[in-house]
């Protein structure tokens, strides 16, 4: 699995992951620590290998705020689970081009099928981003989650049946529990063979805390959306207008499509996503744009064509009110 990141200035890193690429499975703890000068800043990698479970910490601090594209492609087959501490990153499936988001303080576990090819952005804040990540093999995670509760068995059902799926259709907020889960693995005093029994039992807690915390958002005290019918028409919907970003439905027509009414269309949305249905669809356009502009060949007024801008200025015009540059000012991936 190779893992390729690039700025806006002219650095370009590549850090390859052997042992998920070679599927070995170590009995031994392996660990690795890297520091990379960049231009404009520096980044620090720590690594956990053990067993078919890898555990990565990164903190990257930039002299001023630089988003950080990336791109890999996956060999095998993940569950992958992503705390981020600092700033936020957007996930784009290059298979179904639909983006996820994950904001800063925010948490989410992703599993992610063989032959994968995902790209997308960090975003720092303030200058930085920290980034606290639990990989599982397939194998692994279906093992230590057998009988888990209903968060954790639905979404284990779509691992088993190699669905690539998100374990939380909302992102969930990072608590203390966790971050004192990350602080104690970072300071972790234990050598050798009682550090990887350690490192496992942290690996477990982070999926007991998540697990909880998914089955928690599933049956919240709505009050638009009372039902679970209308949690996964409002989920359908999501699915819908990202799918068809370039020409996305009017809200009559996209409440129809989903079988629920307008005013619950609306009001459920936004208590579900917290945010607008047009909201929602435009912020998810520009942060694709954005990627697009790094990742591919294409121009500005193509992608503005593609994802459904009634023109190049139209575009232009939302791109810099979002992000404070023009698309012409983007720097392409090399």
């Amino acid at each position: 699995m190779a893992f390729v990141v690039q700025g806006m200035t002219d650095f370009n890193f590549q850090h390859v992951n052997h042992f998920f690429l070679t599927e070995t499975r170590n009995p031994a703890l392996l660990e690795h620590a890297q520091h990379v000068q960049l231009p404009d800043g520096q980044v620090f990698f720590k690594e956990w290998y053990f067993e078919g479970i890898r555990m990565c910490y990164s903190d990257w601090t930039f002299a001023k705020p630089t988003n950080v594209y990336w791109h890999y492609d996956i060999s095998v087959e993940l569950v992958t689970l992503q705390l981020n501490l600092n700033g936020c990153l957007l996930i784009e499936d290059k298979k179904t081009h639909c983006p996820f988001l994950l904001q800063e303080h925010h948490h989410n576990l992703f599993y992610s099928n063989t032959g994968l090819e995902q790209s997308g952005v960090l975003k720092p804040t303030n200058s930085r981003i920290t980034v606290f990540i639990v990989q599982f093999t397939k194998e692994k995670f279906l093992a230590l989650t057998q009988g888990a509760n209903e968060a954790l068995n639905r979404f284990g059902e779509n691992v088993l049946n190699g669905k690539p799926a998100a374990l939380s259709p909302v992102n969930l907020p990072l608590e203390a529990s966790l971050r004192n889960v990350i602080h104690n693995i970072l300071h972790c005093g234990y050598s050798e063979g009682l550090k990887k029994m350690f490192l496992l039992a942290k690996a477990i807690e982070f999926l007991v805390i998540q697990a909880e915390a998914s089955n928690a958002v599933l049956l919240p005290a709505y009050k638009y959306l009372k039902t679970s019918q209308d949690r996964e028409r409002i989920m359908y919907a999501q699915e819908y207008i990202m799918k068809n970003l370039d020409a996305p439905p009017s809200l009559t027509q996209l409440s129809r499509i989903v079988g629920i009414n307008e005013y619950k269309l609306k009001r459920g949305f936004k208590e579900f996503y917290n945010n607008t249905v047009f909201g929602y669809l435009a912020e998810a356009r520009l942060e694709i744009a954005r990627n697009d502009l790094v990742e591919t060949n294409k121009k500005a007024i193509e992608i503005a064509s593609d994802l459904g801008y009634s023109s190049l200025q139209h575009f232009s015009h939302a791109f810099k009110k979002k992000f404070g540059y023009s698309p012409k000012t983007v720097k392409k991936k090399t």
